[in-house]
């Protein structure tokens, strides 16, 4: 048996899996990366970044090989409500979702993992986990090898059927599939003259999506089949039936490339930490996919998990604040939840009379700019905000508890040293960052220094161009890697 020691093992080589694993080695930390599958999946479950998915890919530098690859879309959906959801308003570089495929976003996230020196280990098996007070091992078969790991922590991103959470004894609460819906990915022979088209009625839902050439995504939940169990297989004339039901005609669908069945189950993970055992991803929350969330807040949760992680592996913070992940990320799971909840009984129980007429009031509701802005910021995950600062500040300093947990956008930075950088240039080190801001220099002469190991922050002295309004009164900002202000600092009188 092969016997391996390692800092991290991260289960589950998907996009939560790879973002994780990225993060880890920026950190310098030993990570295997192990994938049960012999090659990557080629079709596209998720098919959408969202603007703070990117923004996060742009404070490593990466958001350009990724916007690329894909189409920016300046709107977003709603339960598929006719009234958009309208992105423009939200304080970021990136106003929009990009619509790429998820088997593209995964390519990129390889290479870079590859580019970074991440161990991926295909045809890996994980079978049994055990764990001690200091360590964990993952014993199982690599291509009928079998193998056992060593590490500090494991992390399952495994998906919805979690192997790992199993093996943690960790419960999986929530709802039962109650409806299903179909997905095809097929050619049309004669497509819509719309690049996207959506249709609600009292015979179901529809939608349908490019995917490049004469492929399409078909999306159709019909009326009459949404109490048609997840495990039966969909078949082209199923798809198509249903699809010339609630369209009325079925734009000569043919060569199905994937077909498969959704359903509304949601669930979530009783705590995302047990010990040395940790979740991200599907294996920590599932749910309708509504919106596009379900990759876009897995990928986050592997940001937040990541710095953290490597902070303790490398000794630079104590084990505790592994807690902190489960704490702010187990209630963006569970608001997760509701979001989609609340989509889910819109698209699947919302085609008789009463049900369209709802549709078209909250449709007519969401033309409200602040309503729809609010919605916006929820599916987007720009509005996410974490509410307790992660570090101390030393005696002496006034913190300005406004600050606590907000997300900051890419500021353009006039340097005190001369020239012009962005905010998020300065974390592509994966480093917690120390803005001075210079031009508050007033009261007492000395800089702000957080209770932090010095060689894990960056320090910048540094005002926003534009900007000298928001951070008045302001000494110091304290930002976390992954781009959230933990706590920001007054001046000192004299």
């Amino acid at each position: 048996m092969q016997n391996t020691c390692t800092d991290i093992m991260v289960v589950g080589a998907g996009p939560v899996g790879l973002t994780l694993a990225c993060e880890l080695r920026l950190a310098g930390v030993g990570v295997i990366l192990l994938e049960r599958r012999a090659k990557p999946v080629q079709q596209s479950r998720a098919l959408t970044i969202h603007g703070r998915t990117i923004e996060m890919l742009a404070q490593r530098g990466m958001a350009d090989r990724f916007l690329a690859c894909g189409m920016k879309i300046p709107t977003g959906h709603f339960a598929s409500l006719d009234t958009r959801l309208d992105f423009s308003a939200i304080d970021t570089t990136f106003p929009y979702t990009l619509f790429i495929p998820q088997s593209a976003t995964e390519q990129l996230l390889e290479a870079w993992a590859l580019e970074l020196g991440v161990d991926i280990r295909r045809n890996s098996t994980v079978e049994r986990i055990v764990e001690t007070s200091d360590c964990v091992s993952l014993i199982g078969q690599q291509e009928s090898n079998a193998f056992e790991l060593t590490g500090r922590y494991v992390v399952g991103a495994d998906g919805a059927r979690s192997l790992v959470r199993q093996q943690a004894g960790i419960a999986f609460k929530g709802l039962p599939a109650t409806k299903t819906a179909m997905l095809g990915d097929v050619r049309f022979g004669a497509p819509p003259t719309t690049p996207v088209l959506s249709i609600v009625s009292a015979a179901g839902g529809l939608m349908v999506v490019p995917l490049g050439g004469d492929v399409y995504r078909v999306i159709v939940t019909d009326a009459d089949r949404v109490d048609v169990p997840t495990a039966t297989p969909v078949t082209l004339e199923e798809l198509s039936v249903s699809t010339q039901r609630v369209a009325g005609q079925n734009f000569g669908m043919h060569a199905p490339q994937w077909l498969s069945r959704f359903s509304n189950e949601t669930r979530l993970a009783e705590t995302y930490r047990k010990d040395r055992i940790l979740l991200a991803g599907d294996a920590a929350h599932i749910h309708l996919p509504a919106g596009g969330q379900g990759m876009n807040v897995g990928m986050q949760d592997a940001m937040n998990l990541g710095w953290k992680l490597a902070g303790v592996a490398n000794g630079r913070a104590p084990e505790s604040l592994l807690d902190s992940y489960d704490q702010e990320r187990h209630s963006v799971g569970a608001a997760l939840c509701q979001n989609t909840l609340a989509q889910s009984a819109l698209l699947m129980n919302s085609f008789d009379a009463p049900g369209l007429a709802l549709r078209e009031a909250l449709s007519k509701l969401m033309k409200i700019p602040a309503l729809n802005a609010e919605l916006a910021l929820d599916v987007s995950g720009f509005g996410i905000r974490y509410s307790a600062p992660l570090v101390n500040a030393p005696s002496g300093w006034t913190l300005l508890p406004a600050w606590t947990g907000q997300r900051l956008s890419d500021w353009l930075l006039q340097l005190n040293k001369g020239g012009q950088a962005s905010l998020f240039s300065f974390l592509r080190t994966g480093h917690w960052l120390l803005l001075q801001l210079t031009n508050c220099e007033k009261g007492k002469a000395g800089n702000y220094t957080p209770l932090l190991d010095e060689h894990w922050v960056d320090t910048v002295k540094a005002v926003p161009v534009d900007r000298q309004a928001t951070v008045a009164g302001i000494h110091a900002l304290l930002i976390r890697p992954d781009g959230y202000v933990d706590h920001a600092v007054a001046h000192q009188e004299t």
